[in-house]
């Protein structure tokens, strides 16, 4: 079964969204990690520290854009899968969510996007 229009567009997006990060230094950890709670576009290591990232992308800014996507009951899910996700290490390494927001051609990288207690 073949890949929606949407599907390759949030690929699209966060291909676009893992060579930016790569660029900044960043290197990928995993990539849509996907549990029972919830999903994390990309897992991402920023000098010893694990970072969580959201990719968000529309069109334009309608509504809000991609930034204004990000619900509460989105970032909810995301801490759960993170929690999920961080059940693999003995010592918990340093932590943060991010978030790349992208309308049409404009990109914008959030650090400490969600500032959550874990």
């Amino acid at each position: 079964m073949g890949a929606t229009g949407r599907q390759l567009s949030g690929q699209a997006g966060e291909d676009r969204a893992l060579d930016y990060l790569a660029a900044q230094g960043l290197t990928l950890v995993e990539r849509n990690f996907r549990c029972k709670v919830g999903e994390i576009d990309l897992v991402m290591n920023d000098r010893g520290s694990l970072v969580f990232v959201e990719v968000r992308r529309r069109d334009g800014r309608d509504f809000g854009g991609a930034i204004a996507s990000v619900t509460p009951a989105k970032q909810r899910r995301m801490v759960r899968a993170a929690q999920f996700y961080l059940l693999r290490y003995r010592q918990l390494p340093p932590c943060r969510f991010d978030v790349v927001a992208i309308d049409g051609t404009g990109l914008q990288w959030l650090r400490n996007a969600i500032v959550q207690g874990m």
